[in-house]
């Protein structure tokens, strides 16, 4: 992959940048929020999460593989869980999978799909599981909303 490449993949997750609302569909579920910035010369995009009850807080770390230009995303949170999941941002879809072992064992998959509204305001999403990798049920509808004008917040 060409440094031009690489870099314009970079460019892509820009649309993230910035402080947003979080709204899971669990029953009675407070608000939470996320970060999304860039760090490290721009090499990587950093996701800051205080999570509305019952999910734990988080951080992830996205990269893009310099071969393929492929992102990944690393995911650390407050239970101690560490992941890796294949991520994808192509138009207005932003997809996470996880279908095999990484740091942890793969008691299920996971994945999610969400989609940015068409003024870049609104990211709504879902989460699925599945225990074979075939039958797929959904977990949990998750909702974002970027946050103008707003002072930028820190989190974790």
């Amino acid at each position: 992959m060409s440094q031009a490449a690489r870099n314009e993949a970079l460019e892509r997750l820009r649309a993230f940048i910035g402080d947003w609302s979080l709204k899971a569909s669990f029953p009675g579920s407070p608000p939470g929020r996320t970060v999304f910035e860039m760090a490290l010369a721009g090499q990587y995009l950093i996701q800051r999460t205080e999570a509305p009850d019952p999910a734990p807080d988080s951080i992830a770390i996205v990269a893009t593989d310099p071969k393929t230009g492929a992102f990944t995303q690393h995911y650390f949170d407050s239970r101690g869980v560490v992941r890796v999941y294949a991520m994808t941002f192509e138009g207005r879809i932003w997809t996470l999978s996880r279908n095999s072992p990484d740091f942890s064992p793969l008691d299920f998959s996971q994945r999610f799909t969400g989609e940015f509204s068409a003024d870049g305001k609104t990211i709504s999403g879902m989460w699925e599981t599945s225990r074979d990798g075939r039958k797929w049920e959904r977990d949990f509808d998750l909702t974002y909303a970027k946050e103008e004008g707003r002072p930028r917040a820190t989190l974790l």
